[in-house]
């Protein structure tokens, strides 16, 4: 090309309109969170009177957390088990370390011993989901879990034995198969309230009527 096209070709693509990048459409909320806002909310408010929408409780954060004492022995545990928790909640987790040592257990301080995960907005809401209509349903001999595992402070815990109750995990690509605490933080007034919002949301409890959502019946 001669010189004259070349600085003839350059000037036109200065000379081109940009064209404005397409702005990213928002997601829209996750069926359990919109199922929250238009049915459960109203109902806990009906129920509990509460003066405005404010005080309604909601869940604010779930936790997901666990503990590796085999790390002492196999520190291969942690990194498999990050890798687990990666694809349950589809973010990454955060490494626990002992914080002082202890002879008796061959534990130094510092030393990884856990493996842990603070769940918020949406990726809160799908992870809820299908702990609620999936995971839980899978367990063996399943009959519901207990109702009277709230803190005091309508914060519900309760365990996973096995990590492959999620549909995420490849049996064949366990290296062990491990369990899980799961935390659900709430900002309910007291335990009644904690209870009745997570009833509502869907969570098997035993001995307890089991709502179960219109969405997650589609």
């Amino acid at each position: 090309m001669a010189k004259g096209d070349k600085k003839k070709k350059k000037q036109e693509e200065e000379d081109a309109p940009v064209e404005a990048s397409t702005p990213r459409e928002p997601q829209p909320p996750h069926p359990l969170k919109l199922h929250y806002q238009e049915v459960i909310r109203p109902t806990l408010m009906d129920t509990f009177q509460y003066e405005n929408i404010m005080m309604v409780p909601t869940v604010q954060k779930v936790t997901v957390n666990v503990g590796l004492g085999e790390a002492i022995d196999n520190e291969r545990a942690v990194d498999h088990t990050e890798e687990t928790l990666v694809l349950i909640t589809g973010q990454k987790p955060v490494v626990t370390r002992a914080r002082k040592s202890i002879a008796g257990f061959k534990l130094r301080e510092g030393r990884r011993i856990g493996v842990k995960v603070d769940l918020r907005g949406e990726r809160m809401w799908s992870f809820l989901d299908r702990l609620i209509n999936v995971a839980l349903p899978r367990t063996r001999d399943f009959r519901g879990i207990s109702p009277n595992s709230f803190d005091g402070r309508g914060n519900y815990t309760l365990g996973l034995r096995e990590q492959i109750l999620f549909p995420e995990i490849e049996f064949d690509k366990v290296d062990k198969v491990r369990g899980m605490e799961i935390s659900i933080v709430t900002s309910a007034e007291n335990d009644e309230e904690g209870r009745e919002l997570l009833r509502l949301l869907g969570m098997p409890f035993t001995e307890v009527q089991v709502v179960t959502p219109d969405y997650a019946r589609m």
